[in-house]
């Protein structure tokens, strides 16, 4: 299946996630904010995927998804904003810095996952 890098500031939000995410056989690492996702990215880390909370501390989503845009190994990588946002403002800034996909939480594991293989059909 997929590796997928989930970056949430609700710990809650991500146990959630991980538990959907690997219990459809994905390999899941976390990050509570949108600082953390580059880190792990400038590391090494080469997700297949991307979920993104939009609004964190330190870096924000949109902060972050354009980051990742910048990074190669990543500039092509879907990233999936996942918010209680709902503004279509904030969803086509969303799109202009390179989101692939917007899902409003809570969010069923079946759209989630429909999602994914949307984007990722080898998933």
């Amino acid at each position: 299946m997929a590796a997928v890098l989930v970056l949430d500031d609700s710990a809650t939000m991500v146990m959630s996630l991980s538990r959907i995410l690997k219990n459809a056989g994905h390999t899941v690492d976390t990050g509570a904010d949108g600082r953390e996702g580059v880190a792990k990215l400038t590391g090494g880390l080469k997700p297949a995927i991307i979920l993104t909370d939009l609004n964190m501390p330190n870096m924000d989503g949109i902060a972050f998804i354009k980051e990742a845009r910048r990074n190669a190994a990543t500039r092509f990588t879907p990233i999936v904003v996942l918010t209680t946002e709902s503004s279509a403002g904030k969803r086509e800034e969303a799109r202009a810095a390179g989101a692939s996909a917007w899902l409003i939480k809570p969010t069923e594991p079946n759209a989630l996952l429909s999602t994914l293989k949307q984007l990722l059909p080898a998933a």
